[in-house]
């Protein structure tokens, strides 16, 4: 009799030992079976702290000088050190390590869902397998793929920014909450509400929650989507840009380097940086229209009128202020996020579902 039947034999006193040896498996590899489930989620999730805290000074110095008016780069950071200190570039990075972690995680849940959605229909609709097609080696991008990474990247950025735009106005207030309060700096927003400074000095030195009762307080639950329209067109079109840019940079990468380790890396690293510097690029006047509108906006109390936003108009210098510290900034941080998400993914892929308990 072979011993695995022995085992089980009544003959033999081990039956209650049985439950013991299996159990610890079956519990172990539910974990890591939904570890591997949400790979995306996680590697999205450690991936957008790392990086947000990493760049958030350069988005900091971007808000400030799309908001206000100063001689270049230098003399923003001039100015926030000299009245602010130190400090003064990390003011309100809490409510991004919240919203951007939460939102970015939601972001790629949603894309890549979408991705595999819009792949399904393009293929039972034109006979054409884009995931198919970019996996393949030595192949191009083509009108199909950017086209299901365009429409997977827009629907996305769009379902976002119901959860996104209280965040950014949360972290906007913080990050110019000293400069509201300055005489010079309150003539440059062109306010008109007689209370306006006393409204603007309430913001100061308030955390995420604080700033965001404030904003209710002031201008009611609604306030807290103020601009949200204009948040709403940056995202979706931007998100849009961002994916197209990275999944064909990625594939372009694969392609001309060769299927090798190091090319991958390094193509990953290109796509990233690249993909932030395009879309920031190509969307950046509807991001400047948002934050001096949604800047106005903290000036105001309840039932009173804020000033309409400024027009979206491309090309004109006012409105590509701060764009090199913004394409700096998202080139950084998306080089160093899709960096450390694809390490994450991999990682989890590779662990071993009978390996026991993560």
């Amino acid at each position: 009799m072979p011993a695995t039947e022995a085992e089980y034999h009544p003959r033999h006193h081990v039956p209650a030992r049985q439950p013991t040896a299996i159990m610890p498996r079956a519990q172990g590899e539910r974990p890591q079976r939904l570890v591997k489930r949400y790979r995306t989620e996680i590697a999205a999730s450690t991936s957008s702290m790392f990086s947000t805290v990493v760049a958030f000074p350069l988005d900091s110095v971007k808000t400030r000088m799309q908001t206000y008016r100063y001689d270049g780069f230098l003399d923003c950071v001039r100015h926030t050190y000299r009245t602010e200190k130190l400090r003064g570039f990390f003011r309100g990075v809490l409510a991004p390590m919240a919203s951007i972690t939460l939102v970015r995680t939601m972001s790629f849940s949603i894309y890549q869902r979408a991705k595999y959605s819009y792949s399904g229909w393009i293929k039972n609709a034109l006979g054409f397998d884009v995931l198919q097609h970019v996996n393949e080696k030595g192949t191009y991008p083509n009108l199909y793929s950017i086209a299901c990474f365009g429409a997977a990247g827009a629907t996305a950025g769009s379902c976002i920014t119901v959860l996104a735009c209280p965040f950014e106005l949360t972290k906007l207030s913080a990050q110019v909450s000293v400069l509201l309060s300055d005489q010079q700096k309150l003539k440059e927003a062109n306010c008109r509400a007689t209370n306006g400074h006393q409204v603007a000095a309430s913001y100061q030195n308030k955390g995420t929650f604080k700033t965001m009762r404030n904003i209710i307080r002031h201008r009611g639950a609604l306030g807290l989507y103020t601009g949200f329209n204009l948040h709403l067109l940056r995202d979706t079109l931007g998100t849009a840009i961002y994916f197209m840019v990275y999944e064909s940079g990625k594939q372009l990468g694969t392609t001309f380097g060769g299927d090798h380790p190091t090319t991958n890396k390094l193509s990953v690293v290109i796509s990233g940086g690249l993909c932030g510097i395009v879309s920031w690029a190509m969307i950046y006047p509807i991001d400047s229209a948002k934050s001096i509108y949604q800047r106005n906006s903290l000036l105001y109390s309840k039932g009173q009128q804020v000033e309409p936003p400024p027009k979206i108009e491309f090309f004109k210098r006012h409105m590509y202020r701060g764009l090199g510290v913004s394409m700096g900034r998202s080139c950084a941080v998306n080089a160093i996020f899709f960096s450390v998400f694809e390490f994450m993914k991999k990682h989890v892929s590779s662990l071993d579902d009978n390996s026991g308990i993560v």
